[in-house]
């Protein structure tokens, strides 16, 4: 999977104890049209349509562990699944992990698959969350 891009609000988000990472409700939505790192809560994104097998507001990423090693910290998700089911899923090109636990549903980052993705009845894809080095790490 491509590189994880943080939006610009997440670290003052996290300053401010707007995500609590190990007990929030962190998920996954889809989107066909680029985030920008000035982006700050869900609505600012363009989600694709829901429906055969995309919920709206995308799918929940299980938190794994939050861990520090030698004053780095990293977050570990388990891997989002979307299947398409009873016809093909909405053309999308960028991932957004999001805070479903705010109303507001504050950013925290994105990727990018760098062209866009037809997933078609039956086919399914893994938003893939390295569960070994971590969605991210902080210093």
């Amino acid at each position: 999977m491509a590189a994880f891009n943080k939006f610009n609000i997440f670290m003052g988000d996290l300053g401010s104890k707007v995500h609590n990472l190990t007990a929030d409700a962190l998920k996954i939505l889809l989107t066909d049209v680029a985030p920008v790192a000035t982006n700050t809560v869900k609505a600012n994104l363009t989600e694709i349509a829901a429906g055969n097998g995309y919920t709206a507001g995308g799918g929940a990423a299980s938190f794994t562990s939050w861990t520090q090693a030698a004053g780095v910290w990293k977050l570990v998700l388990q891997p989002v699944l979307f299947t398409a089911t009873g016809g093909n899923i909405a053309q999308f090109r960028y991932a957004v992990l999001y805070n479903s636990t705010p109303a507001s549903g504050n950013l925290i980052g994105w990727w990018d698959y760098g062209a866009e993705v037809n997933l078609t009845n039956g086919n399914s894809i893994a938003v893939q969350l390295d569960t070994t080095n971590g969605v991210f790490t902080l210093t």
